[in-house]
């Protein structure tokens, strides 16, 4: 080709990628997500609303579908608190057994592939409230279990041996 031709280009350089603005945490235990406390009264709220539902919403599939997904996140996030929760308890403890019954329940149910249907969406909106009834007992089980039991318990807390005698 010859100088000057119109198809003849200067080999141009690529495009400047942006810099990565975006942290990859790897948490496959969920450590830093249970700290952070459940945002409960919105959910609790959705929860409200559509178990009140009576069949005459006149709401689109897509819309349904998104308060499912909504709902199915919330679940997962509750799920995951009462599975650490049960985990605290005495492996004797029933507690923590019916926990597991209920979150194998939750299990099943999420494997479901979401519908755009009222009723897929109060599914859902059942399930966030057993969760959240579950996660209510547990932490009252987990609560009392860390509390002494015995008055000597507390009293002697902190002294050895050569202390009381």
């Amino acid at each position: 080709m010859t100088a000057g031709h119109p198809r003849e280009t200067a080999s141009a350089a690529p495009p400047a990628t942006p810099p990565n603005t975006h942290t990859v945490l790897y948490d496959p235990d969920g450590l830093i997500e249970a700290d952070l406390p459940l945002d409960r009264e919105p959910y609790e709220l959705l929860v409200k609303t559509v178990l009140a539902w009576t069949g005459t919403e006149t709401l689109t599939e897509r819309d349904y579908k998104q308060i499912a997904l909504q709902l199915t996140g919330h679940v997962r996030a509750v799920a995951a608190d009462v599975r650490r929760l049960a985990a605290a308890l005495p492996k004797s403890d029933g507690r923590g057994a019916l926990a597991e019954v209920i979150l194998r329940e939750a299990d099943g149910r999420l494997s479901a592939p979401l519908k755009g249907t009222a009723r897929c969406v109060q599914s859902r909106a059942r399930l966030v409230q057993a969760l959240y009834s579950r996660l209510d007992r547990l932490t009252e089980a987990v609560a009392a279990a860390r509390q002494p039991t015995r008055r000597h318990q507390t009293e002697n807390r902190g002294n050895t041996v050569s202390n009381l005698r």
